[in-house]
């Protein structure tokens, strides 16, 4: 499973019911992660965000401790090392 997204946005947006901008939903966003993850050997999360820019943002924190650090930059490397990663 291949996630893109920058992965900054609110906090709650992850850990609370509701915290979607554009809907209610019952369950928080991470639960929906977590079914992911349970559902696919393998999780990985392309980040177009600098690495260096990860940092700034707690979401970014959140969605990397939910995917299991499988978070790569959008850049030629993170692509093939995301691909490497999926492949093994």
């Amino acid at each position: 499973m291949v996630f893109v997204g920058d992965a900054a946005m609110a906090p709650y947006e992850i850990t609370q019911p509701g915290g979607s901008v554009e809907h209610w939903n019952e369950e928080a966003g991470y639960v929906w992660m977590q079914r992911f993850v349970e559902k696919f050997k393998k999780v990985v999360w392309i980040n177009p965000y600098p690495r260096q820019t990860w940092d700034y943002t707690a979401s970014t924190h959140l969605v990397r401790d939910l995917v299991e650090d499988k978070m790569y930059p959008l850049t030629l490397q993170g692509l093939e090392d995301a691909m490497k990663y999926l492949s093994k």
